[in-house]
């Protein structure tokens, strides 16, 4: 009985879903023609590029303090010792802090693209949404990133319509279907 039931279950699921239209974007292709996109890129890149510059130069310090430190440790005094020491936890200490401050979760680099990149997605989820409501379409897949797809037919990508619907007018000559 619990055989019958599953099979009338699947049969009826798919049913339902073989009548259900199902698009994709890929939304790196639509990200590289939005020149907003481009340039909050590049300011990231060229602040995360200074911010790695400061932080390689705050563990070459740590280093020649340690180097300094090691080539005079047998000849320094206890108390000395200790302030050489304790001098290079503290230097490691703010090394670790900036890191943290600029590239941990919820750092510098995480608010600069919080403030820069959300606002162009969010841009693109309304523009997929009116697509798909436009379109009739049930589901909208992403095709980059994490989502694998082993076949998929162009006439289904609706990256085009969705550059569109943003206000960027595809190129002449270009590859996507609608």
């Amino acid at each position: 009985m619990k055989k019958i039931i599953l099979f009338c279950w699947l049969a009826g699921a798919i049913g339902m879903l073989s009548a259900q239209k199902v698009g994709y974007i890929d939304s790196e292709k639509i990200m590289a023609k939005i020149p907003e996109y481009q340039s909050s890129q590049q300011e990231i890149e060229r602040v995360s590029e200074k911010w790695q510059k400061q932080l390689e130069e705050k563990y070459a310090a740590i280093e020649q303090l340690y180097q300094n430190y090691t080539a005079q440790e047998v000849l320094l005094p206890e108390d000395i010792k200790k302030e050489k020491q304790e001098e290079i936890f503290k230097a490691e200490r703010e090394a670790k802090e900036f890191r943290e401050s600029k590239f941990g979760y919820n750092g510098a680099l995480f608010l600069l693209q919080e403030s820069k990149v959300k606002p162009i997605q969010d841009k693109l989820m309304r523009a997929v949404a009116v697509v798909a409501k436009k379109k009739r379409y049930a589901f909208v897949f992403d095709k980059a990133g994490e989502v694998t797809w082993m076949y998929t037919d162009g006439g289904y990508d609706i990256s085009d319509d969705v550059l569109e619907e943003m206000g960027y007018k595809e190129e002449a000559g270009s590859t996507g279907g609608k």
